[in-house]
C-alpha cells in the first residue's frame, strides 16, 4: 500500500495530508498489513513478466518499500527508484540498490527518466485523471519495458455484501463489513478524491497508451478472523472514521460493529479485489526483446 503519491480531485484534500497521514502513530504497519496480503501476488506478476537480473525498476508510491526491497533480494534487479511524496518509511530501511525520491508523481514535471518497469500499486484510484497518468506512466518506460498497474476493485454489491435469512423469507440484508466499505468509499471519495470506478478500465487505459501485449488479473485475499487483509480494513475504517460517518451511511456504533464483525466467526464476505493490468513497450526494431 502506498503512503500517498499525489494529489486527489481539485479542490478536495490528498492522501497522506488529509487521510492516511504518515505521522500517524501506526500508519506504517497499517501499510505492512496489505503488503503481508498483495506482495506474494505482485512479485509472482513481475516475475512472470520477465522482471529480473539487468532491470532497472521504478515502483511509485513505494510506501514502505517492500515491493522494492523484495525486487532487489529476489528478483535481483539492478535497481530500483522508490518514488512517494513523503518518503519516511523508505529513508528508514535503507539497502543497497535502492535509491529514494520524494517527489509528487502528479507534478508536469516529474521526469525521473526511462525504466525496464514501471509499477505503481494503490497509487492512482487516489489521483485525478486515470487516462493522462497512465499515459503519463507509460512515457516512462523504456523499449521493450513494461507498465504494471494494481488497485482495488470494489465487491461489495447489493448481493455480495448481504447476507440471507430463512426466517424472513430470503431477504437480503447488509452485513457489517458491506456497510463499513461502502461508507469508507463515499467518505474517501469526498475526503480525498479517491475513485475506484474506473480501475476495470486498465486495459483499455494501456493499450491506448500505446502498450502491447496488454493482460489483466484479480486477486482476492480471504477475509479470514486475525488475517493481514481483515486487520487491514479494521485499522483503515478507524483512520478514516470521520469521512465515513459524514456520508451519513454508517455511524461509529456501526463502524464498531463492522470491526468486531471482521475479527469473529460470523465473518462471511469478500474483500475488495486487487485487479493487476500491464502492457509492454513496443521494443526498438533490431533490438534483443526483454
Amino acid at each position: 500500500m502506498s503512503s500517498g503519491a499525489g494529489g486527489a480531485a481539485a479542490g478536495r484534500g490528498r492522501y497522506g495530508r488529509d487521510e492516511f497521514r504518515p505521522e500517524q502513530a501506526g500508519e506504517a504497519e497499517r501499510i505492512d498489513l496489505g503488503a503481508l496480503a498483495y506482495d506474494d501476488l505482485t512479485l509472482t506478476r513481475l516475475r512472470a513478466l520477465g522482471v529480473g537480473p539487468g532491470w532497472r525498476c521504478l515502483d511509485i508510491g513505494a510506501g514502505t518499500g517492500t515491493v522494492s526491497r523484495r525486487l532487489l533480494r529476489e528478483a535481483e534487479v539492478a535497481g530500483v527508484l522508490a518514488v512517494d511524496r513523503d518518503v519516511r518509511f523508505l529513508a528508514e530501511r535503507p539497502v543497497p540498490g535502492l535509491d529514494v525520491l520524494e517527489a509528487d508523481v502528479t507534478a508536469p514535471d516529474f521526469a525521473p527518466g526511462r525504466f525496464d518497469l514501471v509499477h505503481a500499486r494503490f497509487v492512482l484510484m487516489h489521483l485525478p485523471d486515470p487516462e493522462r497518468m497512465v499515459s503519463a506512466l507509460a512515457g516512462l518506460v523504456a523499449p521493450g519495458g513494461v507498465l504494471v498497474l494494481s488497485d482495488t476493485v470494489d465487491l461489495t454489491s447489493d448481493r455480495t455484501g448481504a447476507e440471507f435469512s430463512a426466517s424472513d423469507g430470503g431477504a437480503a440484508t447488509d452485513t457489517p463489513y458491506a456497510a463499513a466499505m461502502r461508507a469508507m468509499w463515499q467518505g474517501l471519495r469526498g475526503s480525498i478524491g479517491t475513485d475506484v470506478s474506473w480501475v476495470p478500465s486498465y486495459p483499455q487505459l494501456l493499450r491506448g497508451a500505446g502498450l502491447r501485449g496488454v493482460g489483466a488479473e484479480m486477486y482476492v485475499p480471504p477475509l479470514l478472523r486475525g488475517s493481514p487483509i481483515s486487520r487491514f480494513w479494521a485499522d483503515t475504517w478507524e483512520r478514516s472514521r470521520a469521512s465515513m460517518v459524514a456520508t451519513g451511511l454508517i455511524d461509529g456504533a456501526g463502524i464498531d460493529a463492522a470491526v468486531r464483525y471482521l475479527d469473529s466467526d460470523a465473518c462471511a464476505a469478500l474483500s475488495a479485489g486487487m485487479l493487476t493490468a500491464w502492457g509492454r513497450k513496443p521494443a526498438t526494431p533490431g533490438a534483443a526483446p526483454r
